[in-house]
Protein backbone atom coordinates (compact mmCIF):
# COMPACT_ATOMS: atom_id res chain seq x y z
CA UNK A 1 0.00 0.00 0.00
CA UNK A 2 1.11 3.35 -1.00
CA UNK A 3 2.18 5.75 1.86
CA UNK A 4 0.67 8.99 2.12
CA UNK A 5 1.86 11.99 0.24
CA UNK A 6 2.97 14.56 2.29
CA UNK A 7 0.83 18.11 2.11
CA UNK A 8 2.30 21.03 1.82
CA UNK A 9 1.26 24.32 3.95
CA UNK A 10 2.66 26.32 1.34
CA UNK A 11 2.23 27.28 -2.02
CA UNK A 12 5.29 26.83 -3.39
CA UNK A 13 5.18 29.59 -6.48
CA UNK A 14 7.30 32.71 -6.77
CA UNK A 15 5.41 36.12 -6.57
CA UNK A 16 6.82 39.10 -4.84
CA UNK A 17 5.24 38.38 -1.30
CA UNK A 18 6.67 34.69 -1.86
CA UNK A 19 10.13 36.25 -2.41
CA UNK A 20 9.88 38.46 -0.06
CA UNK A 21 9.27 35.99 2.62
CA UNK A 22 11.70 34.11 1.43
CA UNK A 23 14.51 37.20 2.17
CA UNK A 24 12.74 36.87 5.59
CA UNK A 25 13.94 33.22 6.37
CA UNK A 26 17.25 33.75 5.24
CA UNK A 27 17.53 36.63 7.76
CA UNK A 28 15.29 35.81 10.93
CA UNK A 29 14.12 32.34 10.22
CA UNK A 30 15.33 28.77 11.72
CA UNK A 31 14.91 25.18 9.75
CA UNK A 32 14.61 22.59 12.37
CA UNK A 33 17.22 19.39 11.86
CA UNK A 34 13.93 17.41 11.70
CA UNK A 35 13.88 18.36 7.82
CA UNK A 36 10.51 19.30 8.43
CA UNK A 37 9.53 22.40 10.75
CA UNK A 38 10.70 25.99 10.53
CA UNK A 39 10.46 29.02 12.61
CA UNK A 40 10.06 32.74 12.06
CA UNK A 41 11.13 35.00 14.98
CA UNK A 42 10.77 38.79 14.97
CA UNK A 43 10.96 41.80 17.62
CA UNK A 44 8.26 43.19 15.18
CA UNK A 45 5.13 41.91 15.58
CA UNK A 46 4.53 43.39 12.20
CA UNK A 47 7.08 41.32 10.85
CA UNK A 48 5.80 38.41 11.76
CA UNK A 49 2.15 39.05 10.59
CA UNK A 50 3.47 40.03 7.25
CA UNK A 51 5.46 36.53 7.05
CA UNK A 52 2.03 34.95 7.92
CA UNK A 53 0.55 36.41 5.45
CA UNK A 54 2.87 36.19 2.70
CA UNK A 55 2.89 32.33 2.94
CA UNK A 56 -0.82 32.10 3.44
CA UNK A 57 -0.28 30.44 6.86
CA UNK A 58 -2.95 29.56 9.25
CA UNK A 59 -0.38 29.06 12.64
CA UNK A 60 -1.02 31.56 15.55
CA UNK A 61 2.07 33.79 16.45
CA UNK A 62 3.56 33.09 19.76
CA UNK A 63 5.12 35.08 22.31
CA UNK A 64 8.22 34.82 24.04
CA UNK A 65 11.18 36.60 26.27
CA UNK A 66 14.65 36.41 25.87
CA UNK A 67 17.51 37.83 28.03
CA UNK A 68 17.52 39.04 31.58
CA UNK A 69 15.54 42.46 33.30
CA UNK A 70 13.98 44.31 31.62
CA UNK A 71 13.10 41.63 29.19
CA UNK A 72 12.66 41.93 25.50
CA UNK A 73 9.65 40.61 23.73
CA UNK A 74 9.88 38.42 20.53
CA UNK A 75 6.95 36.96 18.26
CA UNK A 76 7.12 34.24 16.28
CA UNK A 77 5.40 31.22 14.03
CA UNK A 78 6.12 27.49 14.05
CA UNK A 79 5.41 25.39 11.33
CA UNK A 80 5.75 22.00 9.20
CA UNK A 81 5.77 21.65 5.95
CA UNK A 82 7.93 18.95 4.11
CA UNK A 83 7.71 19.95 0.57
CA UNK A 84 8.55 23.61 1.22
CA UNK A 85 11.36 22.40 3.59
CA UNK A 86 13.07 20.79 0.84
CA UNK A 87 12.20 23.37 -1.52
CA UNK A 88 14.43 25.77 1.18
CA UNK A 89 17.18 23.61 0.82
CA UNK A 90 17.00 23.22 -2.61
CA UNK A 91 17.45 26.80 -3.12
CA UNK A 92 20.23 27.57 -0.54
CA UNK A 93 19.35 27.59 2.69
CA UNK A 94 19.96 24.96 5.45
CA UNK A 95 19.50 24.53 9.31
CA UNK A 96 22.87 26.57 9.67
CA UNK A 97 22.22 29.12 7.91
CA UNK A 98 23.71 31.99 9.67
CA UNK A 99 27.15 30.72 8.98
CA UNK A 100 26.84 28.57 5.94
CA UNK A 101 24.32 30.93 3.62
CA UNK A 102 25.55 31.40 0.14
CA UNK A 103 24.29 31.98 -3.06
CA UNK A 104 20.27 32.30 -2.82
CA UNK A 105 17.93 30.73 -6.04
CA UNK A 106 15.99 33.42 -6.11
CA UNK A 107 14.29 34.47 -9.88
CA UNK A 108 15.82 37.96 -11.10
CA UNK A 109 12.09 39.22 -11.50
CA UNK A 110 12.01 38.72 -7.85
CA UNK A 111 15.31 39.55 -6.79
CA UNK A 112 14.09 42.80 -5.05
CA UNK A 113 11.50 41.82 -3.25
CA UNK A 114 13.55 38.81 -1.80
CA UNK A 115 16.66 41.75 -0.84
CA UNK A 116 13.60 43.91 0.95
CA UNK A 117 13.08 41.39 2.71
CA UNK A 118 16.75 40.70 3.82
CA UNK A 119 16.65 44.22 4.86
CA UNK A 120 13.79 44.07 7.10
CA UNK A 121 15.40 41.32 8.70
CA UNK A 122 18.07 41.81 9.32
CA UNK A 123 19.01 45.14 7.22
CA UNK A 124 19.65 48.75 8.74
CA UNK A 125 18.96 52.41 7.64
CA UNK A 126 20.83 55.35 9.16
CA UNK A 127 21.03 59.21 8.56
CA UNK A 128 22.84 62.21 9.97
CA UNK A 129 24.25 65.76 9.05
CA UNK A 130 27.82 64.99 7.93
CA UNK A 131 30.17 67.82 10.24
CA UNK A 132 32.58 68.18 8.05
CA UNK A 133 30.45 69.53 5.12
CA UNK A 134 28.48 72.76 5.54
CA UNK A 135 24.72 71.10 4.53
CA UNK A 136 25.81 67.61 3.75
CA UNK A 137 23.03 65.13 4.79
CA UNK A 138 24.16 61.40 4.42
CA UNK A 139 22.32 58.20 4.56
CA UNK A 140 23.30 54.36 4.78
CA UNK A 141 21.35 51.30 3.34
CA UNK A 142 23.23 48.25 5.20
CA UNK A 143 22.88 44.43 4.83
CA UNK A 144 24.55 42.10 7.83
CA UNK A 145 24.72 38.39 7.50
CA UNK A 146 27.27 36.32 10.09
CA UNK A 147 28.30 34.64 6.09
CA UNK A 148 31.00 36.10 4.27
CA UNK A 149 30.47 34.27 1.48
CA UNK A 150 26.73 34.75 1.47
CA UNK A 151 27.22 38.83 1.86
CA UNK A 152 29.80 38.69 -0.85
CA UNK A 153 27.21 36.98 -3.22
CA UNK A 154 24.68 40.24 -2.47
CA UNK A 155 27.32 42.86 -3.31
CA UNK A 156 28.20 40.94 -6.67
CA UNK A 157 24.67 41.07 -7.82
CA UNK A 158 23.99 44.41 -6.61
CA UNK A 159 27.19 45.39 -8.42
CA UNK A 160 25.72 43.21 -12.00
CA UNK A 161 22.47 44.90 -11.60
CA UNK A 162 22.88 48.28 -10.26
CA UNK A 163 26.44 49.27 -10.87
CA UNK A 164 26.59 49.57 -6.93
CA UNK A 165 30.19 48.97 -5.17
CA UNK A 166 29.10 49.05 -1.64
CA UNK A 167 31.98 48.35 1.15
CA UNK A 168 32.04 45.10 3.62
CA UNK A 169 33.00 45.33 7.01
CA UNK A 170 33.55 43.03 9.93
CA UNK A 171 31.90 43.53 13.43
CA UNK A 172 32.16 42.20 16.73
CA UNK A 173 34.60 39.68 17.82
CA UNK A 174 35.10 35.82 17.19
CA UNK A 175 31.39 35.05 16.13
CA UNK A 176 30.87 38.28 15.06
CA UNK A 177 28.98 39.68 11.56
CA UNK A 178 29.63 40.92 8.41
CA UNK A 179 27.94 44.34 6.98
CA UNK A 180 27.65 45.08 3.76
CA UNK A 181 27.32 49.16 3.33
CA UNK A 182 26.40 51.42 0.87
CA UNK A 183 26.49 55.29 0.89
CA UNK A 184 24.45 57.84 -0.42
CA UNK A 185 23.96 57.75 -4.08
CA UNK A 186 24.17 53.94 -4.75
CA UNK A 187 21.89 53.36 -1.29
CA UNK A 188 19.26 55.61 -3.15
CA UNK A 189 19.53 53.34 -6.17
CA UNK A 190 18.90 50.12 -4.40
CA UNK A 191 16.12 51.75 -2.15
CA UNK A 192 14.06 52.65 -5.14
CA UNK A 193 14.21 49.23 -6.86
CA UNK A 194 13.52 47.34 -2.99
CA UNK A 195 10.19 49.67 -2.72
CA UNK A 196 8.88 50.06 -6.30
CA UNK A 197 5.45 50.67 -5.79
CA UNK A 198 3.75 51.82 -2.71
CA UNK A 199 2.12 48.11 -2.00
CA UNK A 200 4.87 46.25 -1.71
CA UNK A 201 4.91 43.75 1.41
CA UNK A 202 7.57 45.44 4.12
CA UNK A 203 7.97 46.23 7.94
CA UNK A 204 6.05 50.09 7.83
CA UNK A 205 9.09 51.61 10.61
CA UNK A 206 11.92 51.07 8.28
CA UNK A 207 9.77 52.33 5.02
CA UNK A 208 8.43 55.66 7.24
CA UNK A 209 12.31 56.16 8.81
CA UNK A 210 13.35 56.06 5.07
CA UNK A 211 10.72 58.29 3.81
CA UNK A 212 11.39 60.65 6.35
CA UNK A 213 15.18 60.97 4.93
CA UNK A 214 14.45 61.20 1.60
CA UNK A 215 11.96 63.93 2.24
CA UNK A 216 15.06 66.03 3.39
CA UNK A 217 16.68 66.04 -0.16
CA UNK A 218 13.14 66.63 -1.86
CA UNK A 219 12.97 63.00 -2.69
CA UNK A 220 9.50 61.45 -2.13
CA UNK A 221 9.61 57.29 -2.07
Amino acid sequence: MAGIKPQGKVKIKWSPKFAYAIGLLATDGNLANDRRHMNFTSKDEELALLFKECLGLSNKIGKKTRGTKPFKKYYFIQFGDVLFYKFLLGIGLTPAKSKTLGTVDVPKKYFFDFLRGLFDGDGSFYSYYDPRWRSSFMFYTTFVSASREHIEWLRSILKKKLMVIGYVTFGGRGNGYYQLRYAKKESLKIIKKMYYTPAVACLGRKRLKIQRALGIIGIVL
